[in-house]
């Protein structure tokens, strides 16, 4: 008990910190122009196997009402982008190097351990995940293999499965187990598929890396499209909180917490992504 108000109370530090910097409008990515250099780009392949997700309804973690979510049926890797599939995307596309990317596509940390444009940092696994990349540089490799990051619906979708169930939110251990996978030191350093999937055949959603998604900053517009009744008053210094539709999920407020930090240039030492890919299957099939 003590160590989940530790938790708790970490959360709530972080999220206070974390969303009292943002306040005034945020606008989406503030990328105006910069698709300018993803459209520049050249296709690569890659074999990385897609889990094919139904989709179907479920409760947003943020939101002042209860209504349901609907998610459309969808692909996603099964798997993070690793450091070998990255290094081959910047084989191809030299305007993603560290030396030559653009200052307003990623900080000045992208890819801050590579010793240069095309060699991985010593000792890193070439199937551990790619991390220290900007949400621009994902979206870009995500184009050039033809696909997309997924949303955070979809995201969350899926993040709420365990080995045995698609949606394991009510489950007592379920937002423990996966705090206790957070609070693991240099885990980003690990090959990806090496623990079990998910109830999907998901790997590694929560054991490796944060995930960038396509609209990671979406839930601190004032005018959400999930939901229109968001007031100002409750997006900033820790209110955030009072909009949960569920206050004892501790590890959705860490995630929660660091997408309201970032902006799309920004890069973390243990942050990189997965792709998504619309499908044409239905529920019905």
């Amino acid at each position: 008990m003590k160590k989940i108000k530790y938790n708790l109370c970490l959360v709530l530090m972080v999220m206070f910190f974390a969303s009292c910097s943002k306040q005034g409008k945020h606008t989406k990515h503030e990328d105006a122009g910069a698709n300018t250099n993803i459209n520049k780009l050249k296709s690569i392949s890659t074999d990385v196997k897609m889990a094919y997700i139904p989709g179907g309804e479920y409760k947003p973690f943020y939101g002042t009402d209860t209504s349901l979510v609907t998610v459309a049926p969808y692909l996603i890797d099964e798997r993070a982008v690793t450091n070998q599939e990255f290094l081959e995307f910047l084989k191809e596309n030299p305007q993603w190097r560290k030396s030559q990317v653009k200052r307003i596509y990623a900080d000045t940390s992208y890819l801050g351990k590579w010793p240069s444009d095309l060699e991985l940092p010593a000792n890193a696994l070439p199937d551990a995940p790619i991390c220290q990349v900007s949400w621009f540089a994902a979206k870009a490799y995500a184009q050039s293999v033809g696909k997309r990051l997924p949303s955070l619906d979809e995201w969350e979708f899926v993040a709420m499965a365990d080995e045995v169930s698609p949606n394991a939110r009510k489950k007592p251990q379920y937002s423990a187990t996966i705090i206790s996978l957070y609070m693991e030191k240099e885990r980003q350093y690990k090959a990806v598929m090496k623990s079990k999937p998910n109830y999907w055949g998901i790997y590694n959603l929560f054991d490796l890396i944060w995930e960038w998604t396509d609209d990671f900053n979406s839930i601190l517009t004032t005018s959400d499209s999930r939901n229109s009744q968001y007031e100002d008053k409750n997006l900033f210094c820790a209110a955030g909180a009072t909009s949960s539709t569920d206050v004892l999920n501790y590890a959705a407020y860490m995630r929660f917490a660091l997408r309201t930090t970032l902006k799309a240039n920004y890069t973390i030492a243990n942050l990189g992504f997965r792709c998504a890919k619309d499908t044409t299957i239905s529920k019905a099939n």
